[in-house]
């Protein structure tokens, strides 16, 4: 585990942090289970299972972009493709400032350094959009779980379940798979070389990363 430093502003909002990492790579298995052992922090994602019942939209507008969008990139532009994802960009920005008067600190899901990431891999220019994300407010610190393409083809049965937007190529095989991942953790890196950020390495057994996660998280948000 290793950590480079700076001073992240937090003003107007709780102390927050972002788990970020590549597809399959474990995040909603870590967050699924400090769901279940850790009420001191507060959990933001748009994963279906942790989303609220008025918020369901969100998964649905997600499931709908792999599905309906993603297959057709001549139909759609990057630029419609962006402002889909902006939905949930935006989400958990609301959710981030909005006070659900308990006072804990949060853990964000990606925020939107992995949309973006998404976004730019689809085609998209940067743009105003982008630009507008990178004013929301910056966590004290990214927690970026360092998992090798290898591991996660292996997670994802070998392709089996991996969506469109997880690969280059009309279908899932190990090359596209590897290129699309490879990508995807350079263009997110690029995106918080600025801030502070732990990496957690992989770990043979799911509960070592979430230990590591917890060790993290409780140094710096308490």
């Amino acid at each position: 585990m290793t950590a480079h430093d700076r001073t992240a502003p937090s003003t107007g909002h709780p102390p927050f942090c972002v788990l970020l990492g590549p597809d399959h790579a474990g995040k909603s298995t870590a967050l699924d289970h400090l769901g279940r052992t850790a009420p001191q922090w507060r959990l933001l994602s748009v994963d279906d299972a942790h989303l609220a019942p008025e918020h369901t939209l969100i998964g649905r507008l997600r499931r709908d972009v792999v599905k309906d969008v993603a297959p057709h990139p001549d139909t759609w532009s990057p630029e419609f493709f962006s402002t889909l994802l902006q939905t949930a960009v935006v989400h958990l920005r609301d959710q981030l400032l909005r006070d659900d008067g308990s006072g804990r600190p949060v853990v964000v899901d990606s925020y939107y350094y992995k949309f973006l990431a998404k976004c730019r891999l689809a085609g998209a220019p940067d743009s105003p959009l982008f630009a507008w994300w990178r004013t929301f407010p910056q966590p004290r610190r990214v927690i970026y779980l360092d998992v090798p393409p290898e591991t996660t083809w292996r997670r994802s049965r070998r392709g089996a379940d991996l969506n469109l937007l997880e690969y280059y190529g009309p279908r899932p095989e190990w090359d596209g798979f590897r290129r699309y991942q490879t990508d995807l953790a350079k263009t997110m890196r690029d995106e918080i070389q600025s801030l502070p950020v732990t990496e957690i390495e992989e770990h043979d057994r799911p509960e070592d990363s979430v230990a590591a996660i917890r060790e993290v998280l409780t140094h710096e948000i308490g």
